[in-house]
């Protein structure tokens, strides 16, 4: 009989996500929750009652129960603590960005590795339903040469936000960005996913609305190995608030994703017509839960989570490196430092 593995949640913002998943994972069991705040704790431990509640993170890692860790507290901090759960014999799961600078991430996967122990990073987007073919479709080429892109973060954020959980969201130290590092950081990961290496980017960032240090606007020319030049946009003060847009653009067809719909599918082809109706009809439905053609595939959080058990289990990588992880970190931050200097930086 395989070992119950034990799972633990250090950050209950976010952290509820990694909550749910741990509790809906076969084989697992949610063995405590971590977090400074009473009121999170409690609200918590009501789905899952017997859990073990600690707000001294040191203590909880003494704990022999616990085989993973879900780190989800603010990003300047999630090095130091992954790196303090695998110093105390733990895997770990660390949510998005894995951290606010590159040499962190890749000092989290030295530690892993010296420590014979796991790391997996949070970029559940890629499991969006609609992403899978979009994906497929690029690596087999259909598009054909993809010369151009669009990619969008049009969201809105409120001044109450930014002063939640004490206020580290819109600070360079704790933050490491606005709404390019914190919101859109995902999308970015999805670019260079989708297109492969940036080799340059050329951009402009201002704050809009927001009383934050931080910006809430950022746009960029990015240019890829491919030859591809792309359009990046993040906001945060787009009122009431909108979607995230993804245009692909290629000699042979084009792409064109709002969120987790599909907007329009066009690929050249003796059935383009109904090709796009079909993927239209499977994809293009905008109920926020876009279901895959197999309802029974996990997605989101609980995929991360569950990921992450079965590569422990399972004695393999997760589904995103801290590698994999560090790739839309660097990007992000090229991005401030040609905004700061006005000048096109090189990866």
């Amino acid at each position: 009989m395989e070992k119950t593995i034990g799972y633990a949640v250090v950050g209950l913002g976010v952290g509820h996500a990694h909550v749910d998943g741990a509790l809906s994972a076969k084989g697992a069991k949610l063995v405590a929750i971590c977090d400074l705040r009473e009121e999170r704790l409690a609200k918590q431990a009501a789905k899952c009652p017997g859990v073990k509640q600690y707000t001294d993170y040191a203590e909880m890692l003494k704990d022999p129960e616990i085989d993973i860790v879900s780190v989800c507290t603010p990003s300047a901090m999630h090095a130091d603590m992954a790196i303090q759960a695998l110093r105390a014999g733990k895997h770990v799961l660390s949510e998005k960005p894995m951290d606010i600078v590159v040499d962190k991430i890749l000092e989290i996967g030295r530690v892993a590795e010296e420590c014979g122990l796991k790391v997996g990073g949070v970029f559940q987007n890629r499991r969006n339903a609609v992403m899978e073919p979009v994906k497929k479709a690029v690596e087999e080429g259909r598009l054909g040469e993809i010369y151009t892109g669009f990619f969008r973060v049009n969201w809105y954020r409120s001044d109450e936000y930014f002063l939640e959980s004490g206020g580290w969201r819109g600070t360079w130290a704790m933050d490491g960005g606005g709404s390019l590092m914190n919101q859109a950081v995902h999308t970015v990961d999805l670019m260079q996913w989708l297109l492969g290496d940036v080799v340059s980017v050329r951009s402009d960032m201002r704050i809009v609305n927001h009383n934050i240090e931080t910006e809430d606007f950022t746009t960029s020319v990015v240019k890829f190995k491919s030859g591809a030049i792309c359009t990046f946009v993040s906001t945060t003060a787009a009122y009431p608030g909108f979607g995230t847009d993804i245009q692909l653009t290629g000699t042979k067809g084009s792409i064109h994703v709002d969120g987790n719909k599909l907007v329009e599918w066009k690929i050249e082809g003796e059935n383009m017509k109904e090709e796009r109706e079909e993927m239209l009809a499977k994809y293009g439905k905008n109920d926020g839960t876009i279901a895959a053609a197999d309802a029974t595939i996990v997605r989101g959080h609980d995929f991360m989570v569950h990921d992450m058990i079965d590569a422990v289990r399972e004695d393999r990588d997760p589904f995103v490196t801290p590698v994999e992880a560090a790739k839309a970190v660097r990007i992000i931050n090229a991005i401030y430092e040609s905004a700061r200097t006005g000048k096109e930086v090189l990866l």
